[in-house]
């Protein structure tokens, strides 16, 4: 099924993924799962917490940095849950950049996503925007590539 979106959304999370390049830039997708697809209402940049503190309580390479991994604090989740649920919507995803590689799902990525989420991820090489894919698991908890259509805003 689709993530449907529009360009200003694609817009939002390119110049996110700009800003903080060549650091991995990350945020949430929030909107409303409907039967033919998760529908994008907006999109909320979030601070790429990830840190040595991070890395030895996930036991990763303490060598490994923002350039190559993104962490949302749990305190910036709840909030953006809470505003969500608010406003009668949840968080159907989260978006982040790849910096000089591809618009991939890393294994990383894999082992820490969820069920039912969108994963938008954005290649950005030398610091200009290409390729961007959305992906959602299956049940074998697999990435399989979601489509992204973009409707009129």
């Amino acid at each position: 099924m689709p993530l449907k979106l529009n360009a200003d959304h694609l817009q939002a999370m390119q110049s996110h993924a700009k800003q903080v390049y060549p650091e991995e830039c990350c945020g949430l997708l929030l909107g409303f799962t409907e039967p033919e697809g998760n529908r994008l209402v907006e999109v909320r940049a979030a601070q790429n917490a990830w840190d040595k503190q991070i890395a030895s309580e996930m036991a990763a390479n303490p060598s490994i940095t923002k350039v190559r991994r993104y962490w949302i604090s749990p305190e910036e989740m709840l909030v953006a849950m809470r505003d969500a649920r608010d406003r009668g919507m949840d968080i159907i995803g989260i978006y982040h950049s790849h910096p000089d590689h591809p618009a991939l799902p890393s294994e990383c990525d894999r082992q820490l996503a969820w069920p039912q989420y969108s994963y938008v991820i954005l290649s950005i090489r030398q610091g200009e925007v290409g390729e961007t894919y959305s992906w959602q698991l299956d049940d074998h908890h697999q990435f399989q590539p979601e489509e992204l259509m973009v409707l009129d805003p």
